[in-house]
């Protein structure tokens, strides 16, 4: 999936506009091509490439095409129309993570924006805590020890706030529901120094009482896994959004679409539920992990 084209502005707005006027033609029963003929009845320049582009995502839809649109699909639902032209008026909204600029790279901004929209969040790590769990002295450690030496203390200083305020997503007045689950090494793995990582754990507990998050432990006793196959999550987005398979690596930053693919990583994260230890445990662990940096 390429992104980088959605790096300042609301993936998920164009997204769900994009998935919803889709679904709308395909309930009024008609082609793309039938679909242009009726809209070539009304204003408006319309062709298949271009309706083609919108459904595909490609082209971002103005208010006044998403109402041509709703006009040819025979929508009449009045909140449905105005909640569908809302989303295509505010869907180049650039999002908070545009004043950083060139310091936080292109890669990462689609992944911010879809984080402001999620429904949920399925994520394994086996190796570090999840982004939005990190605390900033935990953060700046992990920066350091990943690039070393690559970023000046200014540029350093404004990635970990970046960071920090990515995890507003958490503090919503609705929040997505996250389902984090760690391997037991990565609560044994020192980052930074013993201070950090007491600090960095009291926050993981912390954040366990949150009545939107689950958080498991995946014991060095649990064995084989489909863990082993390294870090991956499953995004849920607002209707009528296909969930999204995410990884990231030294190769970079991977999204898959692929419905078989995406279903396949929900089954091995169940699987990982199962064989992870239950939240109440998973914090006495934690708990008892905070002892070794006293």
């Amino acid at each position: 999936m390429t992104l980088s084209q959605y790096g300042g502005s609301s993936v998920v707005r164009r997204w769900q506009l994009a998935d919803t006027l889709k679904s709308l033609r395909d309930q009024a029963g008609l082609t793309q091509e039938q679909a242009v003929v009726k809209l070539k009845e009304g204003t408006g320049r319309w062709s298949a490439a271009k309706l083609s582009r919108i459904e595909t995502r490609v082209h971002r839809v103005k208010p006044r095409e998403a109402e041509q649109l709703l006009d040819a699909y025979g929508v009449a639902d009045g909140e449905l129309r105005l909640a569908l032209v809302q989303l295509a008026a505010t869907s180049a909204e650039q999002g908070w993570w545009v004043s950083f600029g060139d310091e936080l790279p292109d890669a990462v901004k689609p992944l911010l924006s879809i984080e402001g929209g999620l429904v949920a969040l399925h994520d394994f790590q086996p190796q570090l805590l999840h982004g939005l769990l990190q605390t900033a002295d935990y953060a700046r450690a992990v920066m350091n020890a990943v690039a070393p030496g690559a970023f000046g203390p200014e540029e350093l200083e404004r990635r970990v706030t970046a960071r920090m305020i990515r995890q507003h997503v958490l503090a919503k007045e609705l929040p997505p529901r996250t389902h984090f689950i760690i391997d037991q090494a990565v609560l044994e793995r020192v980052i930074g120094d013993a201070d950090i990582m007491r600090g960095q754990l009291r926050k993981l507990l912390y954040i366990a009482e949150g009545p939107y998050v689950t958080l498991q432990v995946l014991p060095r006793n649990a064995g084989g896994s489909p863990g082993l196959e390294g870090p991956f999550a499953v995004l849920s987005l607002p209707d009528p959004i296909p969930d999204i398979g995410y990884t990231e690596g030294p190769a970079g930053m991977v999204y898959i679409e692929d419905r078989d693919h995406v279903r396949s990583w929900t089954l091995r994260f169940g699987i990982l539920t199962e064989l992870a230890l239950s939240c109440a445990d998973s914090s006495d662990l934690i708990a008892e992990a905070i002892k070794a940096y006293t």
